[in-house]
């Protein structure tokens, strides 16, 4: 075959595959969110005279382009896929999979971070709990790259350094550490979270050390979806999603959680987010600024209020059998001056309970 012969023909199947594309893109309607990474997508952007001359329009069709062609879940799997598997890069934007588990890295140690974290727990403890007979406990939970990045040569924050400076700048609580109670099946192998039904021990554990006794019985259900993970999409090698089950007895059953967002009273388990994009948030509904749990059937009439991120929305129940009221507060989304509005503390227990995760990036408090 001649070289002139050759480029033609390179030509030609260039020349195809651009129009293929071209084709592809007009035909396809925009899509408005990206379900494996969980957000929203680039749509086409408006075209004016102030847009053309300061650039933005060109900014903004080239994300537009980015996000919506044809093909772009496949192509980001093969993307990943080459660049670890035949490039043999160790990671994909922070991202590592060993041992079928999905994991980020969290590296390194961001003691600024801390200290800010120690400084908005301290703004909760000057303005509200000093003074009175409140119980304060400190727990907190290892990301997974606690297990995995230094056995498998990934770097990693020193953790002991971790928990002495969260410890040392929150004296006023009681440290419960709970990393010993914690292993890497815990974890879910697309997700960053833990499995309920794996953390009965450290219910038990936080229970026990906050002087109240946790159920010991529970059913264990089963999801028939399959639970995507938030490391699944963001990888986008897409392999085995994980199973999501939920423990259940009587006592949540009869459990009442009052969203004081939404100002509606709810289940502990929300089952109309078994079809949304993240099934983790059947429990407590997701991310809430303000939640209680009211048990009516509780053994005690003692209270706790939990301080907490995400990590909470699954063992809070497991903690309900003798509190007759559970509060949860997430200071990423309620500022710390409004929560007296809410909540009046006397001699509650209360657990600050957070993630290395958010801890070691606490901007997100407010």
């Amino acid at each position: 075959m001649g070289t002139k012969r050759k480029d033609r023909i390179t030509v030609g199947v260039t020349a195809l595959i651009l129009f293929g594309f071209l084709t592809g893109n007009i035909a396809k309607s925009d899509d408005t969110v990206s379900v494996s990474e969980r957000r929203k997508l680039a749509q086409f952007p408006k075209i004016n005279v102030e847009n053309m001359k300061d650039g933005t329009f060109m900014s903004g069709f080239e994300s537009y382009a980015k996000d919506q062609f044809p093909l772009r879940e496949q192509f980001r799997a093969l993307k990943t896929a080459f660049s670890m598997y035949v490039l043999g890069q160790r990671d994909q934007h922070g991202l590592y999979i060993k041992d079928g588990y999905i994991a980020k890295m969290e590296y390194p140690l961001h003691a600024d971070s801390l200290q800010y974290a120690v400084t908005r727990f301290g703004e909760v403890y000057d303005r509200y709990l000093s003074d009175t007979d409140t119980d304060i406990y400190l727990a907190i939970v290892p990301d997974k790259s606690y297990f995995l990045a230094d056995e498998n040569g990934y770097p990693s924050m020193d953790y002991d350094m971790l928990t002495a400076q969260m410890r040392d700048g929150t004296k006023y609580a009681q440290y419960i550490d709970i990393f010993g109670d914690l292993e890497l099946s815990d974890y879910y192998r697309t997700d960053a979270h833990w499995r309920q039904e794996q953390i009965t021990d450290v219910a038990r554990h936080l229970a026990g050390a906050m002087g109240v006794n946790p159920a010991t019985e529970y059913e264990t259900k089963e999801l028939e979806n399959p639970f995507y993970g938030v490391y699944y999409g963001q990888l986008a090698l897409h392999g085995q999603p994980d199973t999501l089950y939920y423990l259940d007895n009587d006592v949540l059953e009869n459990c009442i959680v009052y969203d004081y967002e939404n100002r509606a009273e709810n289940k502990i388990y929300d089952m109309e987010k078994t079809t949304g994009n993240d099934m983790y948030e059947i429990f407590l509904g997701g991310s809430k600024s303000l939640i209680s749990i009211e048990n009516p059937n509780a053994k005690t009439d003692r209270e706790l209020v939990m301080f907490r991120d995400s990590f909470g929305s699954s063992i809070a129940p497991l903690l309900a059998e003798d509190y007759a009221k559970i509060t949860l507060v997430d200071i990423r989304y309620l500022p710390v001056e409004r929560i007296g509005n809410y909540i009046d503390f006397k001699d509650q227990d209360v657990l600050f309970l957070y993630s290395t995760s958010v801890l070691n990036h606490s901007e997100t408090l407010k």
